[in-house]
Parts: structure tokens; C-alpha cells; sequence
């Protein structure tokens, strides 16, 4: 499914579509991740709350994404094939969790409210510190202790997930869990 010369990637595929097809898991990681900082830099240039408030429907949406595909594809193959990394699999599935809730937080709210900013301002914080965890601390684990063949693999299987993951934030598991729990 490369795209041949003179060929468009499909509408429902992101503008870096030829480059992830032939990639690994970690490249494509990595390039997803390129692509919210560059969402982050905007946001933190933006002045008015109207493109602010693009901006963050931008992040959320890359993010709901990005986290979907880890959490359902690369974090379990992860943690299965490389036990030495799975404390830091299982931290990198809480900090998910924390910026699923964010962003669930923020899609409901009016980028005029007085704590969109701040919100908005949480969440990228703490996904570039989960970022540069990922990139600096595991990801070089993961790159030694699975074979190429692997990451291809894996990164076939993230590209191919990515057009029917889910684009809007939905109410993370366990708190859905933890909800019932309180009205039953």
C-alpha cells in the first residue's frame, strides 16, 4: 500500500502518511510524538481563546490517537516480549490515563473558561515529560532488545490501526469502573 509516484495518500491518513508506512514502531512513535509538540509550540504561541481552542481540539485528537495505538498495540507486544521494561510500560500507561482524563476534561469545556489555559497547560506538560521518558529511557531498551523484523511489524500494525482509531476522548476505563462503583 505505498504510495506510487504521483499518488495521494488517503484523505483519512495524516500528511506523513509515506513516510510512517515503511517505519518501525519506534519511528512512527517518535514521529507522532513530533507532530503534537508542533501542536504544543502552536498553542503556546496562540493569543485568542478561538485558536486556542482549535488548537486544543488538534491535541486531543492527535493524542486520543497516539495513545490508543500504544495502549493497544506496542505497550502489550512491549511488555510481553521485553519483561525488563515492563515497570516502565505500566508507568507509561498511568501517565496515558492522566492525559486521557485531561483531554476528556478539556474537549467539554469552552476554551473562554477561565481554567482552559491552565488545563490545557497540565496536559502538555506532562505529555512532554512522558515523551522524553519514552524517547531518552525505554525506547532505547526496546530498539536493543527487539529484532528489526519486530518493530516493523509492529509499526505495520500501528499504521494500519490508525484510520479507525477513535478521534474523540471517551471516559477512560477505570474511571468508568471507579464511577459505577459509586453509583451502584
Amino acid at each position: 500500500m505505498l504510495a506510487q509516484a504521483g499518488q495521494q495518500a488517503p484523505p483519512h491518513l495524516s500528511d506523513t502518511w509515506e513516510r510512517t508506512v515503511t517505519t518501525d514502531a519506534i519511528v512512527f512513535v517518535k514521529d507522532e510524538h513530533k507532530q503534537v509538540k508542533k501542536v504544543f509550540r502552536d498553542f503556546r504561541a496562540a493569543k485568542d481563546s478561538a485558536s486556542q481552542g482549535r488548537l486544543v481540539r488538534q491535541m486531543i485528537e492527535l493524542l486520543t490517537v497516539h495513545t490508543y495505538l500504544e495502549n493497544e498495540i506496542m505497550y502489550p507486544e512491549v511488555r510481553k516480549a521485553l519483561p525488563a521494561v515492563e515497570d516502565d510500560v505500566l508507568e507509561s500507561y498511568e501517565e496515558h490515563h492522566v492525559a486521557d482524563v485531561l483531554c476528556l476534561e478539556l474537549w467539554s469545556m469552552d476554551a473562554a473558561d477561565e481554567h482552559f489555559v491552565a488545563k490545557a497547560t497540565v496536559l502538555i506538560e506532562n505529555v512532554e515529560h512522558h515523551i522524553e521518558e519514552e524517547e531518552q529511557e525505554w525506547f532505547p531498551k526496546v530498539r536493543e532488545g527487539l529484532a528489526r523484523k519486530e518493530l516493523q511489524d509492529l509499526g505495520k500494525r500501528m499504521i494500519d490501526k490508525r484510520p479507525s482509531a477513535p478521534r474523540e476522548p471517551t471516559q477512560p476505563a477505570a474511571l468508568k469502573k471507579a464511577m459505577h462503583a459509586v453509583t451502584a
